[in-house]
């Protein structure tokens, strides 16, 4: 037995959150698809694993609640209220205090909501937008169409070139504070204070830090947040996103998609729009209510876990992993592009590998599922609420034979 895969026995033995790994639905047997060590699952910062008791959690909202209370449920089931309530469950895994979430619609929704709230909280007199240009598509694809809608000019730029380009003329900046692709951790606190120093606002995608990290949105001063539920959070395939609108500036949001569900009497069915008050603004239609409530069921698993001892296995696994690595492979085979000081990492490692493509088809044949970003990187997050040290040595030690196999 390897120095590696002893010292992952020893780290899994003293782990903490070790036992959070029963609340999931893992792999323990192989089949077809790997050996007999089962599958090692570092792809939940795409989509996190299934907290086991969620299932039975649907089958009372779809047989009870919906098929027996049916229309009583808004009130008796708490249908009506779910976007808030789960909006201040997520509230103290970003570092925000309660009444400032609303859960509902995608990520890309909130994103537009929030960058034109902004932007009209900014002003007349500022005229540009700033982005990551690093950010994920879908990011940039909204401002741009934010920025047509508003009259704004946009401007791509990586988020260290962001501080030098602020101006009075600076509306709004959206940024995100883990990059999808490599995995780096932006200055979040840095960022937002100088944002601020230039008289504009913050907005914050949290797509790959929210349960990965600490964001401390309030501590921060974080003016406005959007972010997923199914990757960190376990909330499942396009589960609901969130909006985060910080309390003192909840009076000036102004959304560009005021719906029924936002009205301050939704049920009046009045021909003019009154907002209602608070985070309640950011909510536009009906709820997904089947979704959320599965949300809400695997918010669960977090109770009682501190987002610090996340991070601080997630900072340890992605090291062992790093080393493993290292020790598995042909030098210069592979190359970390994901940062390695610890104040510039997320939750994930980033190898950027010139066949990556198939060596990713290979690894999951082999059981260990990762993804691959076109055009040459192989992505492996890690949850620390689930994955093992053990997982991270078998990652790393089938990478090495992979790469020997494609090698030949």
């Amino acid at each position: 037995m390897s120095e590696l895969v002893l010292r992952a026995q020893k780290l899994d033995a003293a782990d903490e959150l070790a036992p959070l790994r029963s609340r999931f639905v893992l792999d323990t047997a192989a089949g077809d698809a790997a050996d007999a060590a089962g599958v090692v699952y570092l792809d939940g910062n795409s989509l996190g694993a299934l907290p086991a008791h969620v299932p039975g959690r649907v089958e009372d909202v779809v047989r009870r609640q919906w098929g027996e209370l049916r229309i009583r449920s808004w009130d008796e089931s708490g249908w009506w209220t779910a976007p808030e309530r789960i909006g201040d469950r997520i509230a103290p895994l970003v570092g925000a205090a309660r009444g400032q979430i609303v859960v509902g619609d995608s990520t890309s929704v909130n994103v537009f909501k929030a960058l034109v709230a902004a932007v009209r909280m900014a002003g007349d007199d500022r005229d540009e937008i700033l982005v990551d240009a690093t950010t994920f598509p879908t990011d940039g694809y909204i401002a741009e169409s934010a920025a047509r809608m508003t009259g704004r000019t946009l401007r791509a730029l990586t988020p260290s070139q962001v501080p030098s380009a602020l101006s009075g003329r600076t509306a709004a900046v959206l940024l995100n504070h883990v990059d999808y692709r490599s995995g780096r951790l932006h200055d979040l606190p840095a960022l937002t204070a100088a944002i601020h120093a230039s008289g504009a606002l913050a907005v914050w995608d949290l797509c790959h830090s929210a349960g990965a990290l600490p964001v401390g949105l309030d501590e921060h001063g974080v003016d406005l947040a959007v972010g997923c539920t199914y990757k960190y959070l376990n909330g499942g395939p396009g589960s609901p996103a969130y909006l985060y609108v910080r309390r003192d500036l909840q009076d000036r949001f102004d959304s560009p998609l005021p719906g029924w569900n936002s009205h301050a009497e939704p049920f009046g069915m009045s021909p003019s729009y009154a907002p209602a008050p608070g985070a309640l603004r950011g909510r536009v239609g009906t709820p997904d209510i089947l979704s959320m409530l599965a949300l809400e069921a695997a918010l669960e698993v977090w109770d009682g876990v501190p987002v610090s001892s996340v991070r601080a296995k997630s900072l340890a696994l992605t090291d062992f992993f790093l080393e493993c690595v290292a020790a598995y492979t042909e030098p210069g085979r592979v190359a970390s592009v994901t940062p390695e000081p610890h104040g510039e990492r997320g939750s994930q490692i980033a190898l950027r590998c010139p066949d990556a493509g198939e060596v990713m088809k290979r690894l999951i044949a082999r059981g260990v599922v990762g993804d691959f970003r076109h055009p040459d990187i192989l992505r492996f997050g890690f949850t620390p609420l689930y994955v093992g040290f053990g997982d991270a040595e078998r990652a790393a030690r089938v990478l090495g034979e992979v790469l020997g196999e494609v090698l030949r």
